[in-house]
């Protein structure tokens, strides 16, 4: 049943996507805004097929946390889920993404009028420095940046070096970072075929104190991510994980 639900949920998220893509082409010619009511109906509608087809619940704790306007999120990536979360949960999402998908037809071309943040890996310091400039640009307009500390999908259970590009972004705009912990990749495996029913946890904890060290910022922002993530995972909870991990840190 699994593998059965699993073939119809991706064959409705190729034929949404592809479909939703090309209608929105006449857009490229609008303002940017009238993009973002049918990518926010997109994400909601993946969101019901998971719900409908693989047996997919999402259950966000946090929300409290998210300031109106500007915020900048440092969210955990286990899944292509997370990428399409953040389309439904924020009015005006900014995604921090490799350039190579800009390079994509059709999409490339949306997700540059859109605004999206893109980095060139390669580029060294010149791609430091256009991240933060788009990243200010985006904050001076209200909105929410989603970067990835890790730069790409990691498996439950693994971990990767946190890059530094969100302490960079928290410094240049001024914004406190937001962690967010997930178990998405329980249910939506990282390039995995396969959707498990069961129920996916965001959690947008409390920001964390301004005013950090660069690497201290990285040491809390990853205790912080990387123990409520393996809390989701095991199924257990506690109250304050930013707390503990700035307490970790300065002990």
């Amino acid at each position: 049943m699994t593998w059965l639900r699993s073939v119809l949920f991706n064959l409705m998220f190729y034929v949404l996507t592809a479909g939703s893509t090309l209608l929105a082409l006449p857009l490229l010619l609008a303002p940017r805004a009238w993009l973002l009511p049918p990518m926010r109906w997109w994400a909601a509608t993946i969101l019901w097929l998971l719900r409908l087809l693989c047996g997919i619940h999402v259950r966000v704790t946090g929300l409290e946390h998210l300031p109106r306007g500007a915020a900048l999120l440092a969210a955990k990536h286990q899944s292509a889920f997370d990428t399409v979360i953040w389309l439904r949960l924020l009015p005006d999402a900014a995604y921090v993404l490799k350039r190579e998908l800009l390079w994509i037809p059709f999409y490339g071309w949306l997700a540059r009028k859109v605004g999206m943040i893109a980095v060139d890996r390669a580029a060294g310091g010149a791609a430091m420095r256009s991240l933060l400039k788009a990243g200010r640009a985006a904050a001076a307009t209200g909105r929410q940046i989603v970067i990835f500390p890790e730069g790409t999908r990691v498996a439950p259970g693994v971990r990767m070096p946190y890059q530094p590009g969100v302490a960079a972004l928290a410094a240049a705009t001024g914004l406190p970072v937001l962690p967010v912990a997930t178990d998405s990749g329980l249910c939506w495996g990282r390039r995995s075929f396969l959707k498990h029913p069961g129920t996916i946890t965001v959690a947008i904890l409390p920001p964390l104190p301004t005013g950090l060290r660069r690497d201290a910022l990285l040491a809390a922002l990853e205790t912080a991510i990387e123990s409520e993530t393996d809390r989701l995972v095991r199924g257990q909870r506690v109250d304050n994980p930013v707390d503990n991990a700035v307490a970790a840190l300065r002990s």
